[in-house]
């Protein structure tokens, strides 16, 4: 047995804003920087061997917060597949004013539907084609060895693979939406099943 678990990054500087972030190298708010510490708070009673992150600046912000709450050292490996999400042209936009403009049905499936084109960017589904194979070739096995793994992400990456790991459908994937700050623990059989699942 082993535990995953995921933590979205805390808010950046663009979240705060309601700007979409996408590839944009932002870092964390001061706000962040505390959902960062109190994801590490809820993690105390848990010991971690292992730990990936993208190679986006919010994602390794929260997660060195967090190996300074648990006084960490252990192996850490950056990739950018596990990167958030291309928002293509609606990089550094207003959310809220983008749902103006669109009207609320299209502005949810612009942010949370599975198979939504955006021009220059990526879907969800083009997000869970780099981070499933990249979590099945490099951080299964990890787990099925019974190392307990820590990934540090975004709330695109962590919903595709969320996604692979509940088996959630296209159509229910529009409902998940992982905060900022927030911990998801899963405990992982011999075989890379879940056995449970609790958000911390």
């Amino acid at each position: 047995m082993a535990n995953l678990i995921l933590v979205r990054h805390g808010e950046s500087e663009w979240n705060q804003k309601g700007l979409w972030t996408g590839l944009t190298d932002i870092k964390l708010s001061e706000k962040g920087k505390e959902e960062a510490r109190l994801a590490g708070e809820k993690l105390k009673s848990f010991s971690i061997g292992l730990a990936y992150t993208s190679v986006l600046l919010r994602a390794k912000q929260t997660l060195d917060e967090i190996k300074n709450i648990l006084n960490l050292n252990i192996p850490t490996i950056e990739n950018k597949a596990l990167n958030e999400r291309d928002y293509g042209i609606y990089t550094g936009k207003n959310k809220w004013e983008i749902q103006k403009e669109v009207g609320n049905e299209q502005f949810q499936k612009i942010r949370r539907g599975w198979d939504v084109p955006i021009e220059n960017g990526e879907s969800l589904k083009d997000v869970h084609n780099r981070v499933v194979p990249y979590y099945e070739s490099e951080i299964l096995p990890k787990l099925e060895e019974g190392k307990n793994v820590l990934i540090c992400a975004h709330g695109n990456s962590l919903r595709a693979l969320v996604k692979f790991l509940e088996r959630i459908s296209d159509e229910d994937v529009l409902n998940l939406d992982i905060a900022t700050g927030e911990v998801y623990l899963y405990n992982i059989d011999g075989n890379g099943s879940i056995v449970s699942k609790k958000i911390l």
